[in-house]
């Protein structure tokens, strides 16, 4: 099963995917965690030069690095352990790639879609989580909890409004696979909502 977090930054993606992966755990599953950029010592690399490299990186050579560690993360990673039977959990995917870049940068989300799919030799998620909450308040937990902003992450509110509605168009079309969760809730409601989803798409797939 390979299970994808989606949604803005600073919306919990990477506490609730450890969260799940703990509970899965625990249930006795081969679990493997990992996210993108960053999954692998290249991409950790690639994932430098994305969010701290130069200023006058440009749009479309942001979107091959990210193209290039997903073609190596997928490869090296996700594939062996979805071949023998582990879930993987997973902070971004594809669908960040068709919002930032697609359609946050201008560069077309059909073009970044296909590019992706590309690099990921066709795989897709069984399940996408996308934890929705307004920029503001994402924002605020940004500056709190780190301080010091990224390169994407300093990009100014508009950006990250586009950022939003984008990701809640991709909900709208894609229902089966990508569940809308808010995130404006205590954590521990969260958490319950999003270990139903895994709950729901475990036993369907067992079904299959």
């Amino acid at each position: 099963m390979f299970i994808t977090f989606e949604g803005g930054d600073g919306t919990g993606k990477s506490s609730h995917a450890t969260r799940v992966v703990e509970w899965l755990r625990g249930l006795g599953h081969e679990v493997v965690q990992t996210r993108e950029p960053g999954g692998t010592e290249l991409g950790q690399q690639l994932r430098n030069i994305v969010l701290h490299g130069p200023d006058d990186l440009s749009d479309r050579a942001e979107a091959l690095i990210f193209a290039a560690d997903r073609a190596h993360h997928i490869q090296s990673l996700v594939r062996p352990a979805l071949e023998r039977g582990a879930i993987v959990v997973q902070d971004r995917y594809l669908d960040s790639s068709i919002v930032y870049q697609g359609r946050g940068r201008g560069l077309g989300a059909q073009q970044i879609r296909d590019l992706s799919i590309w690099a990921a030799d066709g795989l897709m998620p069984d399940l996408t989580v996308l934890l929705d909450l307004k920029p503001e308040i994402a924002m605020q937990r940004m500056r709190t909890g780190r301080g010091r902003l990224d390169r994407l992450e300093s990009l100014g509110l508009e950006f990250h409004l586009n950022v939003r509605e984008q990701f809640l168009k991709l909900a709208r079309e894609e229902p089966e696979r990508i569940h809308v969760v808010d995130a404006d809730r205590p954590e521990r409601l969260v958490s319950d909502e999003i270990r139903g989803l895994v709950e729901a798409k475990l036993e369907e797939l067992q079904q299959a």
